[in-house]
């Protein structure tokens, strides 16, 4: 049997971090719980990472990779009015909803949590990661204003965050209930808030 090579099982173990983080919380998660998902030794668990905490801080720069390559590849781009792209952008949301809780749910949220008062250097990636889906969000958000809500006073900014704290709080109400379906209405609620915000354009 070959040996497996190293980014390989690396692989495995950032891939078994963000599910059990994500279904049994970062403290609940130990090394040995990892290593057994991801069938890798705790040898080469520690070739790769120093601990569980660098271990934390490549899954959150893992976890963005994959969102935004999953993102950046979602139907919604296609659409030519800003506006339907982020109508487009909450539908593709919805539609992720399905299967366990932890499958998506949101590794970052989760992490912030629980980590917010004890690990900085975790803190600090997570809220540079959620900032970046931010500031995508922000510049489809200000070419919609532009076109349907130019003299509107509040800011895209702010907006791009309201509609992640929806997101964020959706994720908590579908681990409190083992069910999502306070997250689609949530969703569902959020695009009609967003219909109503920008001016009804004429077909």
């Amino acid at each position: 049997m070959s040996r497996q090579q190293p980014h390989e099982s690396k692989i495995k173990l950032l891939d078994a971090a963000l599910l059990l983080i994500r279904s049994k919380g970062y403290a609940a998660t130990t090394v040995d719980d990892i290593c057994r998902q991801a069938g890798i030794t705790k040898g080469s668990f520690f070739h790769h990472f120093k601990g569980k905490d660098d271990l934390a801080l490549a899954a959150v720069a893992y976890w963005g990779e994959k969102t935004e390559g999953l993102f950046a590849a979602a139907p919604y781009h296609q659409a030519a009015d800003p506006l339907d792209r982020l109508l487009g952008y909450i539908d593709f949301r919805q539609s992720l909803l399905q299967g366990d809780t932890a499958g998506y749910t949101c590794l970052l949220g989760t992490l912030v949590q629980e980590v917010y008062t004890t690990h900085p250097e975790i803190l600090a990636a997570c809220d540079n990661g959620l900032a970046s889906h931010v500031a995508v969000l922000t510049r489809e958000l200000a070419l919609a204003k532009a076109r349907y809500a130019p003299q509107a006073t509040w800011s895209v900014e702010s907006l791009g965050y309201f509609m992640q704290a929806v997101l964020q709080g959706a994720f908590i109400f579908s681990k409190a209930r083992h069910s999502p379906e306070i997250a689609r209405d949530s969703l569902e609620h959020l695009r009609r808030y967003l219909e109503i915000l920008f001016v009804q354009r004429q077909d």
